[in-house]
């Protein structure tokens, strides 16, 4: 399995490893080092090594605001002659563009190429779209030398509907170039929900839908949730059970629209939020408490880490409801993201914008209230309605049928289907016709 991330972060790589470990596959997850140095550990049955890239140590130079303001009129000059560079590039090479628009994307096969064919796998799980290219070449080269290998490619999100990484001009084009020269390579394709499927398909000229995978949680995170984790989420805060707990869990980002949360908090007195995000330190999350400060609403906004992917459900249990304010992002349309699923099976009733599938699936279920995304009094509206009878909304989750679905177990089924038709019995040291090791 190939990852462009540190492993610790990524709930559905973790849960992919560990179950195809588990199925009895001999599983190598290689991820990026955070810090420069290799690192290894188990999780489950499956290796995790993190793979350094770059110079890591270089001295950086400290930019002063003479250089930012010389960046910033270089910056607006360049931009009309990058599009225009872009728009060559492509036309001159095609799908082979990516090399002179990004050619940093080479950085990762000189990380990973090497270890991938140094282990020689029979099968190549490749995250998401950076490394489709970094799993594809080492296909080729394995084929070239006489050695069957398949691919498959997990497609977390639709890249040509997402907000750029970068302000470059170039990144998006660069990327959906690399994935385009790429995608026919994939002997399967898996992806996170059913309207993406349909977008792949049609993207990439696919000759088969790609298999769903849901983002669920793992079902041993969801059957006996222990006291002392949901506890954990109100006594960190100092807050007490008849206080009124929202709870955003995950990235910390303004598409992820957690501003509607803050300005919302003077309409709903005594309610608390508390994010559950990757960065509390960051700018994002800093300007979010300093809003709050202005909006004398401080000691209501609380903020902590993340924890382990199987600590998340029984932490989330200890709200009230869970909110989901993302905006209006062609991708956001598309997902049912994780912490849906992790909301539901902490049986949270759940607060969502007004993104396509996740709101009709909230209308659909009886689960939650949907709001206008980026309206403060909307959200607040919704807010009050559940609080005011939340056991309305937690009685979807009584359906046995809703949530049995929405559980990894299930999921991890489908991907270990689609690794056994693509790895025939009597491949890979002697697996079984569903690809377990006997």
């Amino acid at each position: 399995m190939l990852v462009d991330n540190a492993v610790q972060g990524d709930s559905r790589v973790q849960k992919s490893a560990r179950s195809a470990a588990a199925a009895g596959w001999d599983v190598t997850l290689l991820g990026r080092s955070p810090d420069g140095e290799p690192h290894r550990w188990r999780i489950g049955e499956a290796l995790v090594r993190l793979l350094p890239m770059g110079r890591p140590g270089a001295p950086v130079r400290r930019t002063t605001r003479r250089d930012a303001a010389a960046l910033l009129a270089r910056l607006g000059l360049r931009t009309p002659v990058e599009r225009a560079y872009t728009r060559l590039c492509l036309r001159l090479y095609g799908d082979r563009a990516w090399r002179r628009l990004q050619p940093a994307l080479w950085s990762y096969e000189h990380a990973y190429g090497p270890v991938l064919d140094e282990l020689a796998p029979d099968l190549i799980h490749a995250n998401d779209f950076r490394m489709l290219g970094v799993g594809a070449r080492g296909l080729l080269r394995a084929r070239a030398a006489g050695r069957r290998v398949s691919l498959v490619w997990d497609a977390h999100e639709f890249l040509p509907g997402i907000k750029p990484w970068s302000d470059n001009v170039r990144w998006l084009p660069a990327q959906l170039a690399h994935e385009r020269e790429y995608a026919r390579h994939a002997d399967a394709v898996v992806t996170v929900s059913p309207e993406l499927a349909r977008l792949l398909q049609r993207e990439h000229d696919l000759p088969e839908l790609p298999t769903v995978v849901l983002n669920a949680p793992d079902g041993r995170e969801v059957g006996d949730r222990p006291v002392r984790a949901t506890e954990t989420l109100r006594a960190g805060f100092g807050l007490g059970p008849a206080d009124p707990l929202l709870v955003y869990s995950g990235a910390a980002a303004p598409q992820r629209g957690l501003d509607v949360l803050v300005e919302a908090l003077p309409l709903l007195p005594g309610v608390h939020v508390a994010l559950v995000v990757n960065h509390p330190d960051g700018e994002y999350v800093r300007s979010l408490t300093a809003r709050a400060a202005d909006l004398r609403v401080g000691d209501r906004l609380h903020v902590r880490g993340y924890v382990p992917h199987d600590e998340v459900v029984p932490l989330l249990a200890g709200a009230d409801l869970g909110v989901i304010p993302i905006q209006h992002w062609p991708n956001h349309e598309i997902a049912l993201i994780t912490k849906f699923f992790e909301y539901s099976h902490a049986r949270l009733p759940i607060v969502v914008s007004d993104v396509r599938t996740m709101a009709d699936t909230v209308r659909a279920t009886g689960q939650g209230e949907v709001f206008r995304a980026g309206d403060a009094e909307e959200f607040a509206r919704a807010v009050r309605a559940v609080l005011a009878d939340p056991g309305r909304y937690r009685a979807a989750y009584d359906d046995p049928a809703l949530l049995a679905g929405w559980t990894w177990e299930r999921q991890a089924v489908e991907l270990d289907r689609v690794y056994a038709r693509l790895v025939p019995a009597g491949v890979a040291g002697g697996a079984d016709a569903y690809g377990r090791v006997g």
